[in-house]
Order: C-alpha cells, then sequence, then structure tokens
C-alpha cells in the first residue's frame, strides 16, 4: 500500500510503498476513502508529542523510525481478525480517534474516549494517511456509515465533530436559544460553530483572523469577534456587547488568552469547555469560577457508542460536515500537503479544512 510518512519530527513527507496492513485480533483494516488534516496532525509532526518516535536511529536496535499521521478517516472494511464478526468486511465505516480497549473501568461506564488502555492511530500507531489503516478492537470501535453520507463528512466525524458534539452536548449540555462563545475558529472552532447553530444555540464566533470569522457567518455564526491586538477583557467585553453574555464558553484553539476570554464572557453558572491544548499551562482566575459557580469542562473526542446521535444530524440534513472542507489533495501530491502543514504549523495556512483522498 502507498502511504505518507515522516522520518524526524518536522521532516519531509515522503510517499512511500509499504506492506498491506494486516488485522490483528480483535481488529480490522480500513481501506481508507478519505482522511483529514488536522491541527493534532501537525502538533505531532513538529515533535510535540511523546507518543510519536521517529529518526535515522530511534528505532529498535538503532534502526530508523519513521511515522504514518492521520486519524480522521472514512472507508470500507477489509479484513478483519480473529473475534470481529466477518460480516463486517464490505462495510463502510468511520472511528473515533481514540480506539478504547473496550474492557476497562471507563470503556464499560460508556466513556472509551478515556480508555485507559487506548490507542490512537496517527499517534500512537501508524495512521492514515495511506490507503489502509488498521481500527484496533473493531467490534468496539467501529461505526458503520451509510453511502449516502458524504465522504467528507463521514471521515470529519471521526475527531473534529465528534470533539465538539461532545463537548457541547455531553459536557456542558447545550440548549437551544442558549448563546455560546467559539474561541478559535480552525477545524475544531468552526466544527463547533457548525454543531451549536444545528442545536439551535446563538453562536458568537471568535479569532484573531477576519478570515477565520468570516467563514464562521457563513457556517452559523450569528456574531463575530476579531481578537486580534485585544487582551482577554477586552474579547469578553466585545462578546458581551453583541448580546450580554454567554451560557457556555468553548476555547477550541488553546492560544494564550484564549481560555480567560471564555471564562470572562460567561454568565453566572456558565459552563466553559477546553478542547484546544495549550503550549503553557494558564493561570486560572479560581474567585471568579467561586463566586460565579462557573464549570470547566474537557472533551477528548467520542465514545463510538454516542455516533448515532451525531449521525443522526448529519442524514437529517440539520448538520453538513462537508460544508467545511475547502480542498481535497491527492495522497500522492506529497509536496502539497506537506506545504499545507507547514502553513498550518506557521499560522499561514488558508481558511478551511483540508481532506486527503487516497
Amino acid at each position: 500500500m502507498r502511504a505518507l510518512q515522516y522520518t524526524e519530527p518536522g521532516g519531509s513527507l515522503t510517499l512511500v510503498d509499504l506492506p498491506d496492513a494486516e488485522p490483528p485480533a480483535q481488529g480490522a483494516v480500513l481501506a481508507v476513502e478519505a482522511t483529514g488534516l488536522c491541527r493534532s496532525d501537525v502538533h505531532a509532526w513538529a515533535g510535540h508529542d511523546s507518543d510519536i518516535v521517529v529518526g535515522p536511529h530511534a528505532g529498535p536496535g538503532g534502526t530508523p523510525a519513521t511515522h504514518v499521521p492521520g486519524h480522521e478517516l472514512v472507508g470500507r472494511v477489509v479484513a478483519v481478525g480473529e473475534g470481529v464478526d466477518p460480516a463486517w468486511v464490505g462495510r463502510r465505516a468511520t472511528t473515533p480517534f481514540v480506539h478504547a480497549c473496550g474492557s476497562c473501568a471507563e470503556c464499560l461506564a460508556g466513556d472509551g474516549q478515556v480508555c485507559r488502555d487506548q490507542t490512537q492511530p496517527g499517534f500512537t500507531t501508524q495512521g492514515s494517511w495511506a490507503e489502509q489503516v488498521v481500527v484496533r478492537h473493531a467490534t468496539v470501535n467501529l461505526v458503520e456509515v451509510s453511502e449516502d453520507v458524504d465522504g467528507g463528512a463521514a471521515a470529519l466525524l471521526g475527531c473534529r465533530f465528534a470533539t465538539a458534539y461532545r463537548g457541547l452536548v455531553q459536557r456542558a449540555q447545550l440548549r437551544a436559544g442558549e448563546r455560546v462563545l467559539v474561541v478559535g475558529c480552525g477545524g475544531v472552532g468552526l466544527s463547533a460553530v457548525m454543531v451549536a447553530a444545528a442545536l439551535g444555540a446563538e453562536v458568537v464566533a471568535a479569532d484573531v483572523d477576519a478570515r477565520a470569522v468570516a467563514r464562521a457567518v457563513e457556517l452559523g455564526a450569528a456574531s463575530t469577534v476579531t481578537t486580534a491586538g485585544l487582551t482577554p477583557r477586552e474579547v469578553a467585553d466585545a462578546v458581551l456587547a453583541t448580546g450580554g453574555s454567554v451560557a457556555v464558553s468553548v476555547d477550541a484553539v488553546g492560544r494564550p488568552g484564549a481560555l480567560d476570554a471564555g471564562l470572562l464572557s460567561l454568565g453566572r453558572r456558565g459552563r466553559h469547555v477546553q478542547i484546544g491544548l495549550v503550549a503553557a499551562e494558564p493561570v486560572v482566575e479560581v474567585s471568579r469560577v467561586v463566586s460565579h459557580e462557573l464549570a470547566l469542562f474537557g472533551s477528548h473526542g467520542m465514545d463510538a457508542r454516542s455516533y448515532p446521535e451525531l449521525l443522526e444530524l448529519v442524514t437529517s440534513g440539520r448538520l453538513r460536515p462537508q460544508d467545511l472542507v475547502a480542498r481535497w489533495l491527492p495522497l500522492d501530491d506529497a509536496a502539497g500537503i506537506e506545504e499545507l502543514v507547514r502553513a498550518m504549523d506557521a499560522g499561514t495556512a488558508p481558511v478551511g479544512v483540508t481532506m486527503i483522498r487516497p
């Protein structure tokens, strides 16, 4: 099979021929139909994920260690391992980016997204920027997708939309008619804008880039704040000027000041959802959290068993993840994909999501 791989942090992406994937016991192999280029892939490529070990002598006995990125995908099951129902072969499926083990206490409670024995394609295992990818514990992690669901939409359910949906619906308990602030209008942030709007919330979108907030309006935001040069307090004041405090805030970017802006924009008993990963741990104004009885939630993907409710939003037409896709690149355009990866790392990438088609 063909795959894109790199051999050192921040290194070149190279199209290579690798042996076809083999399904492990309890696992399956998918022929990849579509896969996303997510900011998490960029963080990992840049060397910010300790699970990924690459280098010319980083493998066993000083051998080269390489890595294939990619964790958002849709494909068709082409092989299953021992313990997996053969009826899965031929079915179209997606999968959460967290592959749950299915047997730990968290999994048994329905919280596979925080499985203590999880694996993650593109991070702890080889990923989906390839013609094939392995799904471990397939019975727990495969989610069947009907043929009429757009390929880009189906792939984006694996990370961005699942994370946004769980954060807003299952963690913050967002209700129709509530005001919600989304700070950071990249892939996850725009997914949150779309999910919140589909659920009937009034969305305020904030980002340093005026192009990003303009795109947020096209995708359902009612109001926007361009945050370039503003302090968190000034961002919050601008949010309040759009119609008052918000019931829910989402930090979808993790940049300095984003969490503060979200907390300062919340009304009493507001709920904050932290999705963006931070480079340095922020200082939280605990006195405000206490006096306003604010709640702070993390969101890290979503258990496969919760996907039917998200898929219902998609199949009903209320949520169209494919509208977030700005461009498609073929897997063999290694130079074009690498150019976008480097632009995302530098903060100069064009607005919108990039999809890769093997």
